[in-house]
């Protein structure tokens, strides 16, 4: 067989995976993982690292309700599956819910109308949290004690009548002035979009492709494909603009368009948006173009992509790393887009390396000897989620992407598996490090047989 295209670039990676992982143990175990994830439950307190949060624990454990799963039409079952009720998968991602919404009904009186689900001075960081309280509503939690529907109507429609908007509609991410923030893309849209899948609402549907369009038109930049972060602002009220290449924001707006993209897809109008899966996969795909070329041999980004680790505001940052990585590998799982996997894979690789001896048990916890995860798992280094130009030390958010790596990278393993059938010819790879190719090949049968 002739490996050509796709199937070259993902056996090129796999060599490359295979290498790393037999040098340096980079796959992380689930006791690792669990570690991780306690920092992240323990830590994320502000709305948008509840709302992040949530979607992570889908993506992690409780696929059935990740729009990522490609099984599994929406809206998703109104009964949970056995296999997750049973594993309790969903508790915490349901205790985010009731917290929220329980808080916001006594902290208003029992007042109702528009407002956001936790009072704050971002507009957009509140409706992250809007995913899991229409799963809550839609899956009959706490017997109707809890007004989940009542609170995601009032979020809505806060969005729409209480919000600053451009003249041509785009959502403010803040509340005290108009102004674009390219986080907005992973907080509003797809919580949009998951409220119209769940109220048969073509119109939402559309508006969360729309927001994202023109949160696009004001933040790509038109010379260098990658999105700028906060723009429109005035300097001196609220928070400053920051018309940097900031590698997180563009994290942000890739994985906040692929949630989109997949709940459109996934939803009874997915024929209906066939144009607008496409844009969105274009747009994917074109911030990886943009921002790829900037990730240097230590495969990690800096804060701001175009700029040295020494420049001012700038340093290496693991966080931004890590979420872009998951973005290119689900891509690739779900959209057929290869190039940037070999990329995603050195940055895995590198984040996930150890000089201990790698686990050979998959309940193993300890972190000991990893070079960009502390002993008690914190990832590092990471920027400051509440400065964006600092460095800091421990960030919530990072604890999420970490995670959200491992699941995609485990979904495109898993998905690889299933569409390869047989071994590449190795007269076609070229005659160089034969070494290597024979590795890749030990891995590929012990991956696909």
């Amino acid at each position: 067989m002739i490996l050509k295209g796709v199937e070259a670039i993902r056996f090129v990676s796999l060599i490359l995976s295979c290498q790393l992982s037999e040098a340096d143990g980079q796959q992380l175990t689930d006791g690792q993982v669990d570690v991780v994830s306690a920092r992240l439950a323990e830590s994320a307190l502000l709305p948008w690292e509840l709302g992040t949060r949530a979607q992570t624990i889908l993506e992690l454990n409780a696929t059935t309700y990740s729009v990522f799963n490609t099984s599994v039409d929406l809206p998703p079952p109104v009964r949970i599956p056995s296999s997750i009720s049973t594993a309790g998968s969903l508790v915490p991602f349901f205790a985010i819910a009731k917290e929220v919404v329980t808080n916001r009904t006594l902290s208003n009186n029992n007042t109702v109308g528009p407002q956001p689900l936790v009072n704050d001075s971002s507009a957009a960081d509140p409706a992250s949290i809007g995913v899991s309280v229409l799963l809550a509503n839609l899956t009959g939690q706490d017997s109707g004690e809890v007004d989940y529907a009542g609170a995601a109507t009032d979020q809505l429609n806060y969005l729409f009548t209480d919000v600053p908007k451009t003249s041509d509609g785009a959502i403010s991410h803040r509340v005290a002035q108009l102004q674009l923030w390219s986080d907005f893309v992973y907080m509003v849209p797809p919580f949009l979009a998951t409220y119209g899948v769940m109220t048969n609402n073509i119109t939402l549907l559309e508006a969360s492709y729309n927001q994202i369009k023109l949160y696009r038109s004001y933040l790509r930049d038109s010379q260098t494909g990658m999105w700028r972060h906060v723009v429109l602002g005035d300097d001196s009220l609220d928070t400053p603009n920051d018309p940097g290449f900031w590698c997180t924001g563009n994290g942000w707006a890739a994985a906040g368009m692929l949630r989109v993209l997949m709940t459109l897809r996934q939803s009874e109008f997915a024929n209906t948006f066939t144009n607008e899966q496409s844009d969105l996969s274009s747009w994917v795909s074109e911030i990886h173009t943009a921002i790829y070329p900037h990730l240097d041999s230590s495969n990690i980004f800096t804060n701001y992509a175009d700029q040295s680790p020494t420049a001012n505001g700038s340093f290496y940052d693991a966080a931004c790393t890590a979420l872009l990585a998951s973005t290119v590998y689900r891509a690739a799982t779900l959209l057929n887009q290869n190039t940037y996997i070999p990329k995603a894979e050195a940055s895995r690789a590198t984040l996930f390396s150890t000089n201990a001896t790698a686990p050979t048990s998959n309940a193993t916890t300890t972190l000991a000897g990893y070079q960009h995860i502390t002993s008690d798992g914190w990832l590092t280094p990471v920027v400051n989620p509440h400065s964006y130009n600092l460095q800091g030390s421990e960030s919530p958010e990072a604890q999420a992407f970490v995670i959200q790596l491992y699941a995609a990278h485990r979904d495109w393993v898993l998905a690889t598996s299933k569409t390869s059938t047989s071994p590449p010819s190795l007269k076609h790879l070229g005659g160089k490090n034969m070494w290597a190719i024979a590795v890749g090949l030990v891995c590929f049968y012990s991956r696909w047989t």
